[in-house]
Protein backbone atom coordinates (compact mmCIF):
# COMPACT_ATOMS: atom_id res chain seq x y z
CA UNK A 1 0.00 0.00 0.00
CA UNK A 2 0.90 3.51 0.04
CA UNK A 3 0.78 6.13 2.98
CA UNK A 4 -1.26 9.31 2.34
CA UNK A 5 0.88 11.71 2.45
CA UNK A 6 0.28 15.64 2.47
CA UNK A 7 4.07 16.21 2.96
CA UNK A 8 7.40 14.29 3.02
CA UNK A 9 7.74 11.72 6.75
CA UNK A 10 11.09 10.52 7.46
CA UNK A 11 11.58 6.88 8.87
CA UNK A 12 14.35 7.24 10.87
CA UNK A 13 16.65 5.19 13.91
CA UNK A 14 19.98 5.81 15.91
CA UNK A 15 22.33 3.82 16.76
CA UNK A 16 23.96 4.89 20.14
CA UNK A 17 26.25 5.09 22.94
CA UNK A 18 23.54 4.53 25.14
CA UNK A 19 19.79 5.43 26.60
CA UNK A 20 21.34 8.50 28.28
CA UNK A 21 19.58 11.47 25.89
CA UNK A 22 21.58 14.06 27.09
CA UNK A 23 25.27 12.39 27.67
CA UNK A 24 25.00 9.76 24.99
CA UNK A 25 25.85 10.17 21.61
CA UNK A 26 24.80 8.85 18.09
CA UNK A 27 27.39 6.14 16.36
CA UNK A 28 24.86 5.45 13.42
CA UNK A 29 21.98 7.10 11.50
CA UNK A 30 19.51 6.24 8.66
CA UNK A 31 16.68 7.62 7.06
CA UNK A 32 14.39 6.90 4.87
CA UNK A 33 12.28 9.97 3.32
CA UNK A 34 9.02 9.01 1.77
CA UNK A 35 7.89 11.75 -0.42
CA UNK A 36 3.70 11.92 -1.52
CA UNK A 37 4.47 11.04 -4.66
CA UNK A 38 6.29 7.91 -3.54
CA UNK A 39 9.76 8.80 -4.02
CA UNK A 40 11.91 6.95 -1.60
CA UNK A 41 15.30 8.86 -0.72
CA UNK A 42 17.66 6.30 2.00
CA UNK A 43 20.57 7.55 3.29
CA UNK A 44 22.67 5.92 6.26
CA UNK A 45 25.70 7.40 7.98
CA UNK A 46 28.53 5.79 10.67
CA UNK A 47 28.74 8.58 13.00
CA UNK A 48 32.06 8.97 15.42
CA UNK A 49 30.79 9.88 18.90
CA UNK A 50 33.44 11.57 19.62
CA UNK A 51 33.33 9.65 23.00
CA UNK A 52 34.39 6.00 23.44
CA UNK A 53 31.25 3.07 22.83
CA UNK A 54 30.81 0.90 25.62
CA UNK A 55 31.40 -2.50 25.31
CA UNK A 56 27.45 -3.35 26.14
CA UNK A 57 26.63 -0.66 23.79
CA UNK A 58 28.32 -2.31 20.97
CA UNK A 59 27.19 -5.73 21.78
CA UNK A 60 23.67 -4.71 21.09
CA UNK A 61 24.65 -2.90 17.74
CA UNK A 62 27.27 -4.35 16.85
CA UNK A 63 29.41 -0.93 16.12
CA UNK A 64 32.67 -0.58 17.81
CA UNK A 65 35.62 2.26 18.33
CA UNK A 66 37.34 0.78 15.09
CA UNK A 67 34.09 1.21 13.19
CA UNK A 68 33.86 4.85 13.32
CA UNK A 69 37.36 5.97 13.67
CA UNK A 70 37.84 8.14 10.93
CA UNK A 71 33.95 8.99 10.18
CA UNK A 72 32.45 12.78 10.27
CA UNK A 73 31.77 13.79 13.29
CA UNK A 74 27.11 14.51 13.88
CA UNK A 75 28.67 18.68 13.63
CA UNK A 76 29.93 17.89 10.99
CA UNK A 77 26.87 15.35 8.69
CA UNK A 78 24.07 17.80 11.06
CA UNK A 79 23.31 20.23 8.05
CA UNK A 80 23.17 17.55 5.59
CA UNK A 81 20.54 15.35 8.28
CA UNK A 82 18.54 18.81 8.91
CA UNK A 83 18.38 19.38 4.68
CA UNK A 84 17.18 15.92 4.37
CA UNK A 85 14.11 16.46 7.56
CA UNK A 86 13.68 19.80 7.45
CA UNK A 87 10.54 19.52 5.41
CA UNK A 88 9.24 16.32 6.83
CA UNK A 89 7.07 15.01 9.46
CA UNK A 90 8.84 12.18 11.54
CA UNK A 91 8.43 8.45 12.62
CA UNK A 92 10.27 5.81 13.84
CA UNK A 93 9.99 3.19 16.31
CA UNK A 94 10.11 4.26 20.43
CA UNK A 95 11.20 7.84 17.99
CA UNK A 96 8.64 9.96 20.24
CA UNK A 97 11.03 8.91 23.99
CA UNK A 98 14.41 8.58 22.56
CA UNK A 99 15.41 8.69 18.82
CA UNK A 100 13.61 12.28 18.54
CA UNK A 101 15.03 13.92 21.69
CA UNK A 102 17.75 12.80 21.09
CA UNK A 103 18.96 14.15 17.56
CA UNK A 104 17.15 17.01 18.90
CA UNK A 105 20.14 16.81 21.19
CA UNK A 106 22.93 16.48 19.04
CA UNK A 107 20.99 18.80 16.31
CA UNK A 108 21.49 21.85 18.90
CA UNK A 109 24.78 20.86 20.69
CA UNK A 110 25.83 21.32 16.52
CA UNK A 111 24.16 24.63 16.61
CA UNK A 112 21.54 23.47 14.16
CA UNK A 113 18.17 24.82 15.39
CA UNK A 114 15.61 22.44 15.33
CA UNK A 115 12.09 21.75 16.77
CA UNK A 116 8.31 20.14 16.01
CA UNK A 117 6.87 23.05 15.79
CA UNK A 118 5.73 22.61 12.17
CA UNK A 119 5.87 18.80 11.93
CA UNK A 120 4.12 15.63 13.91
CA UNK A 121 5.80 12.75 14.54
CA UNK A 122 4.71 8.95 14.72
CA UNK A 123 5.62 6.38 16.94
CA UNK A 124 5.17 2.87 15.35
CA UNK A 125 6.23 0.83 18.72
CA UNK A 126 3.27 3.08 20.78
CA UNK A 127 0.74 1.93 17.63
CA UNK A 128 2.34 -1.36 18.14
CA UNK A 129 1.70 -1.36 21.85
CA UNK A 130 -1.65 0.05 22.10
CA UNK A 131 -2.64 -2.83 19.55
CA UNK A 132 -0.32 -5.98 20.00
CA UNK A 133 2.53 -5.19 23.07
CA UNK A 134 5.09 -6.73 21.34
CA UNK A 135 8.89 -5.97 20.36
CA UNK A 136 10.32 -4.31 16.36
CA UNK A 137 11.18 -8.36 15.70
CA UNK A 138 7.81 -9.55 16.29
CA UNK A 139 5.93 -6.48 15.14
CA UNK A 140 7.69 -7.27 11.50
CA UNK A 141 6.81 -11.14 11.74
CA UNK A 142 3.29 -10.14 13.18
CA UNK A 143 2.79 -7.97 10.64
CA UNK A 144 4.57 -8.56 7.40
CA UNK A 145 5.56 -12.24 8.03
CA UNK A 146 9.49 -11.30 7.88
CA UNK A 147 11.93 -12.08 9.82
CA UNK A 148 14.21 -9.05 11.06
CA UNK A 149 17.39 -10.22 9.62
CA UNK A 150 20.61 -7.74 10.86
CA UNK A 151 18.28 -6.54 13.71
CA UNK A 152 19.43 -3.18 15.44
CA UNK A 153 21.31 -1.87 12.11
CA UNK A 154 20.01 1.37 11.75
CA UNK A 155 19.10 0.74 7.99
CA UNK A 156 17.65 -2.62 8.40
CA UNK A 157 15.15 -1.39 11.63
CA UNK A 158 14.29 2.16 9.76
CA UNK A 159 13.15 0.17 6.93
CA UNK A 160 11.32 -2.42 8.95
CA UNK A 161 9.33 0.58 11.20
CA UNK A 162 7.85 1.82 7.11
CA UNK A 163 6.91 -2.01 6.63
CA UNK A 164 5.39 -2.32 9.82
CA UNK A 165 3.26 1.13 9.70
CA UNK A 166 2.02 0.17 6.35
CA UNK A 167 1.14 -3.33 7.48
CA UNK A 168 -0.79 -1.78 10.32
CA UNK A 169 -3.08 0.42 8.50
CA UNK A 170 -3.84 -2.13 6.16
CA UNK A 171 -4.95 -4.48 9.12
CA UNK A 172 -6.64 -2.16 11.60
CA UNK A 173 -9.80 -0.55 10.14
CA UNK A 174 -9.61 2.27 12.73
CA UNK A 175 -6.40 3.49 11.50
CA UNK A 176 -6.58 6.29 8.88
CA UNK A 177 -4.02 6.37 6.07
CA UNK A 178 -3.05 10.20 7.12
CA UNK A 179 -0.03 11.15 9.53
CA UNK A 180 -1.63 13.72 11.39
CA UNK A 181 -4.42 10.97 12.69
CA UNK A 182 -1.20 8.51 13.44
CA UNK A 183 0.68 10.94 15.20
CA UNK A 184 -2.00 11.88 17.94
CA UNK A 185 -3.06 8.12 18.05
CA UNK A 186 0.76 6.89 18.63
CA UNK A 187 0.95 9.55 21.00
CA UNK A 188 1.75 9.01 24.56
CA UNK A 189 1.00 11.98 26.18
CA UNK A 190 1.78 15.62 25.03
CA UNK A 191 4.77 17.91 26.61
CA UNK A 192 6.22 20.75 25.46
CA UNK A 193 9.39 18.97 25.28
CA UNK A 194 10.75 15.75 24.79
CA UNK A 195 11.84 14.76 27.53
CA UNK A 196 8.87 15.42 29.77
CA UNK A 197 9.75 17.98 32.10
CA UNK A 198 7.50 20.54 30.77
CA UNK A 199 3.77 19.53 30.11
CA UNK A 200 0.86 21.21 29.51
CA UNK A 201 -2.30 22.36 31.69
CA UNK A 202 -6.08 21.57 30.59
CA UNK A 203 -5.63 24.99 29.24
CA UNK A 204 -2.80 24.31 27.15
CA UNK A 205 -0.20 26.26 29.54
CA UNK A 206 3.33 25.08 30.21
CA UNK A 207 3.60 23.52 33.56
CA UNK A 208 6.23 21.92 35.45
CA UNK A 209 6.31 17.94 35.56
CA UNK A 210 8.81 17.73 38.52
CA UNK A 211 10.58 19.11 41.95
CA UNK A 212 8.99 21.80 43.97
CA UNK A 213 7.29 23.66 41.27
CA UNK A 214 5.54 20.62 39.90
CA UNK A 215 2.19 21.34 38.30
CA UNK A 216 2.63 25.12 38.55
CA UNK A 217 2.91 27.01 34.93
CA UNK A 218 6.61 27.90 33.83
CA UNK A 219 5.64 31.73 33.33
CA UNK A 220 4.39 32.25 36.39
CA UNK A 221 7.43 30.36 38.37
CA UNK A 222 10.18 32.29 36.35
CA UNK A 223 8.54 35.64 36.89
CA UNK A 224 8.14 34.95 40.67
CA UNK A 225 11.20 33.61 41.17
CA UNK A 226 14.01 34.60 38.60
CA UNK A 227 16.95 32.73 39.88
CA UNK A 228 15.08 29.61 38.96
CA UNK A 229 16.09 30.19 35.49
CA UNK A 230 19.41 30.33 35.77
CA UNK A 231 19.56 26.89 37.90
CA UNK A 232 17.74 25.48 35.13
CA UNK A 233 19.75 26.57 32.14
CA UNK A 234 22.86 25.90 34.15
CA UNK A 235 21.79 22.16 35.55
CA UNK A 236 22.10 18.86 33.52
CA UNK A 237 18.51 19.23 31.63
CA UNK A 238 18.66 18.11 27.98
CA UNK A 239 19.38 20.68 25.75
CA UNK A 240 15.71 21.44 24.12
CA UNK A 241 14.17 21.73 27.81
CA UNK A 242 16.40 24.33 28.01
CA UNK A 243 15.48 25.81 23.89
CA UNK A 244 11.51 25.47 25.16
CA UNK A 245 12.25 27.59 28.92
CA UNK A 246 13.50 29.91 26.83
CA UNK A 247 11.44 30.34 24.56
CA UNK A 248 8.79 30.95 27.27
CA UNK A 249 10.31 33.21 28.93
CA UNK A 250 11.03 35.28 25.79
CA UNK A 251 7.58 35.14 25.33
CA UNK A 252 6.52 36.19 28.76
CA UNK A 253 8.95 39.48 28.19
CA UNK A 254 7.29 40.30 24.70
CA UNK A 255 3.96 40.28 26.17
CA UNK A 256 4.79 42.72 29.23
CA UNK A 257 6.65 44.94 26.56
CA UNK A 258 3.22 44.67 24.46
Amino acid sequence: MKLNLNRPICFFDLETTGVNITNDRIVEISILKIHPDGKEESKTWLVNPTIPIPKDATAVHGISDADVAGKPTFKELAKEVYHLIKDADLAGFNSNRFDIPLLAEEMLRADVDFDMKNRVAVDVQNIFHKMEQRTLSAAYMFYCNKNLDNAHSAEADTIATYEVLKAQIERYGALENDIKFLAEFSSRKEFADFAGFITYNKNGEECFSFGKHKNKKVEDVLNEEPGYFGWLLNADFPLYTKKVLTGIKLRALNNKLD
